[in-house]
């Protein structure tokens, strides 16, 4: 009896030495953190998502590894991080179903890999040095909410005492860090990053978090009755209100509007102009990427009422692949803003024919934009009778004159702000001086014409 006893133990014993499952996870995401433990969760544990004896073991080889032996048929399960809210997902942090193996009870191993975490986009940090977060929390009282807000801040910030441009920005999950980003970043700080090692200027720019499912009512002041809207008015109220004037009190900013913009795509194109549209004396620089016309037609008869200011600017674009009417609704957006008072010159519209609503697409046409709406440094000319006006703005190196008072104008005199006089020039026939050989640097300088002057900033 004692002897039979051994051979029943030693089968028994072989059996579970041999009929165990073995799972090895060969990579997760990057994203994870170090310190998180793993765990599988399932039907072999009443789906615990953090018993002990169902924790991962990490190899020498940089595997997650488990060995356990589950009842024969199908084993379903999920690994999580030690809770349901750290439980995997799919690369965009979105659900995926249990996963499944037929357990027939003959030794197995297998190999998998996490693709993501709920919740989470799964990718490491893309933001750059310059980028960090203004607050977690802004409060937006016209809202009555919390926003999570972000700050650019220009190369030079901290080791210079310059002021800068500001651009306001929507959807700040996508515009520097893929971490953050629905479907990627729209990558705004290697983009300036780049740009100023080229000799740009710079730019602060500030991103708003959307509102997630409250995205569609903060970026229309007008409802559409499938999809929401409404609250736009208030979300525009709060940037112009409260925290441009929080910005510039906070940061060394350049508060007029030749030197703020606002931009965003799809329905942050729609929110941008119409911000640039209410508020023309702070928005200046409008640039209206892929907007979302279709969801109110009072986007136009908007425009139409209340007219184009004649200092501010418009670039406006649509791809072809966006799918819609959007190239349609841009061109009809565009004659409504020259219907409405706009000049050649305050308004830029591109088309592209593989133009995508994706930020793609949005990443790659941000520099030309940027660069066109911040070069159009408009100024107005001082101390001419009542009857004739006169305009300045930089673009790139050339000084563009404008105005009805051109045809009194014989010369043009820069001085530096100790009165030192750097050029003299008569107007060319296209009503441009040109500055690229003049000994200047980026800042403010003075223009005469005559007894009439003005302060301009130079880039």
């Amino acid at each position: 009896m004692c002897r039979y006893s051994i051979i029943i133990l030693w089968l028994i014993s072989s059996i579970s030495l041999y009929s165990q499952l073995t799972i090895n996870v060969t990579s997760i995401p990057t994203s994870t953190p170090s310190s998180d433990p793993l765990f599988i969760a399932g039907t072999m544990n009443n789906w615990n998502p953090s018993a002990q004896a169902y924790q991962l073991t990490k190899n020498t080889d940089g595997f997650f590894s488990i060995t356990f032996t589950p009842a024969i048929g199908i084993v379903k399960f999920k690994f999580t991080r030690g809770s349901w809210d750290k439980v995997e997902g799919n690369a965009q942090g979105g659900f995926v179903p249990d996963r499944t193996i037929q357990y027939t009870g003959a030794a197995t191993t297998i190999a998998l890999s996490i693709a993501g975490w709920e919740g989470g986009n799964n990718q490491a940090s893309t933001a750059s040095a310059q980028v960090s977060l203004l607050s977690d929390t802004f409060y937006m009282p016209q809202l009555d909410k919390k926003r999570r807000v972000w700050l650019y801040l220009p190369k030079d910030y901290s080791s210079s005492a310059k002021s800068y441009p500001v651009l306001y920005m929507h959807d700040g999950q996508n515009l520097f860090d893929k971490q953050t980003s629905f479907a990627g970043e729209w990558s705004i700080d290697e983009s300036l990053d780049s740009m100023y090692n080229k000799g740009d200027y710079g730019c602060i720019v500030v991103g708003i978090d959307n509102g997630g499912g409250s995205r569609l009512d903060e970026y229309s002041p007008w409802v559409n009755t499938q999809y929401g809207g409404g609250k736009g008015e208030k979300y525009v109220d709060f940037i112009a209100q409260t925290l441009k004037p929080y910005i510039d009190q906070h940061y060394r900013t350049h508060t007029d509007a030749a030197n703020t913009g606002i931009m965003g795509s799809s329905m942050g194109g729609l929110i941008s102009l119409y911000a640039g549209i209410k508020y023309p004396e702070i928005f200046g620089r409008v640039g209206a990427l892929s907007s979302a016309y279709w969801f109110s037609s009072s986007s136009y008869d908007y425009v139409a009422a209340n007219g184009i200011n004649e200092n501010s600017y418009f670039y406006l674009i649509a791809g072809a692949k966006e799918g819609g009417n959007q190239v349609e609704d841009m061109e009809k957006m565009a004659t409504t803003i020259f219907q409405s008072g706009a000049t050649s010159d305050q308004i830029l519209k591109e088309s592209h024919t593989d133009g995508q609503h994706s930020e793609w697409y949005w990443k790659r046409e941000f520099p030309k934009i940027y660069k066109w709406l911040f070069e159009k440094k408009t100024s107005t000319i001082n101390n001419l009778s009542s009857q004739n006006t006169l305009k300045i703005y930089q673009q790139g190196k050339l000084l563009k004159f404008e105005g009805n008072a051109l045809n009194t104008i014989q010369n043009i005199k820069i001085f530096d702000l100790n009165g030192s006089l750097i050029l003299e020039t008569p107007l060319t026939t296209d009503h441009t001086i040109n500055i690229s050989a003049i000994p200047y640097s980026t800042g403010i300088y003075i223009i005469k014409t005559g007894n009439a002057s003005q302060k301009i900033f130079l880039r």
